[in-house]
């Protein structure tokens, strides 16, 4: 009954914290003014606070003050001063640090939203089925299994809503295709255009690390990037991953063995694994 309690008055000063924070962030409270709204210390509301929430009262004021920029953005304001200025930022380099610490692009990246970047694609088959490969002049920026035409280019399109897509095959595709074909000595032609937050970037990173027919656990993956306690945001970096099989987010499997998710399907990853295991074996003989 104490315990259901103390539970209670823990969720209540939660509540209140994620109330004040929501209706005053414009003015950038610190971990003071919150946790003495509430009548805690510093040091006991931040680790209440992110036991309860998953991340630092930090880290939440930061969403919340971006998610109020890139409605003023999307919007049309006029200068990102007067954004910064109605956001409670002392100026215009909080709001692009920000901006590229959370959402991997600079703020008016993030208005343009890929307007002017041409980006070509072509379909192609592979191994294990159809892939949707997109690239821009930087490199391969998009590469999805087919289940449905619509549904892939429909993903595609949603990373960059204003960007001009040409079906066109060109060499960036032709070379992300060799690792379909075994040609291994010569992946180091193949270059990416990524977009993703720092967290993302890094667990993408990891993952280029890990040797073909190599398995790794999540756990793994957050100790590699230095956060040992981020498997749960490693699995979603993971999740989020937009080349699949350059970058092999399907190495990755649960701590208790079990493969885990896949978001181009479980059964194409065993087979990735299956077909990666046994050229290793080959490769051995």
């Amino acid at each position: 009954m104490e315990m259901n309690k103390q539970g209670d008055i823990n969720y209540g000063r939660v509540a209140e914290a994620i109330r004040y924070i929501q209706q005053d962030f414009k003015t950038q409270p610190t971990l003071e003014e919150i946790a003495a709204k509430v009548h805690m210390s510093p040091y006991h509301f931040q680790r209440l606070f992110t036991d309860w929430v998953g991340v630092s009262p930090k880290k939440f004021l930061q969403y919340i003050s971006l998610q109020y920029a890139k409605r003023m953005l999307s919007n049309g304001e006029p200068t990102l001063f007067d954004i910064a200025e109605q956001t409670g930022f002392s100026g215009t380099g909080r709001l692009h640090d920000l901006f590229v610490k959370i959402e991997g692009m600079t703020p008016g990246e993030y208005k343009n939203q890929g307007e002017s970047l041409i980006i070509h694609y072509s379909y192609f088959h592979s191994l294990f089925g159809q892939v949707l490969i997109a690239s821009t002049s930087k490199g391969i920026c998009y590469m999805g299994f087919v289940d449905d035409n619509n549904d892939v280019f429909s993903e595609l399109f949603q990373r960059f809503p204003k960007a001009n897509f040409i079906e066109k095959m060109d060499e960036l595709q032709q070379n992300a295709l060799k690792i379909y074909r075994q040609d291994w000595n010569d992946l180091r032609q193949i270059k990416l255009h990524l977009k993703g937050t720092d967290f993302q970037l890094k667990v993408w990173e990891a993952l280029l690390k890990i040797p073909m027919g190599n398995r790794i656990t999540y756990g793994a993956i957050a100790k590699e990037i230095e956060k040992p306690k981020a498997s749960r945001a490693v699995g979603t970096a993971i999740g989020s991953n937009p080349i699949a099989f350059l970058i092999p987010c399907h190495r990755v499997i649960q701590t208790t063995g079990s493969l885990g998710g896949y978001r181009w399907g479980t059964i194409r990853k065993t087979a990735m694994l299956g077909w990666e295991t046994a050229q290793n074996d080959i490769l051995d003989l």
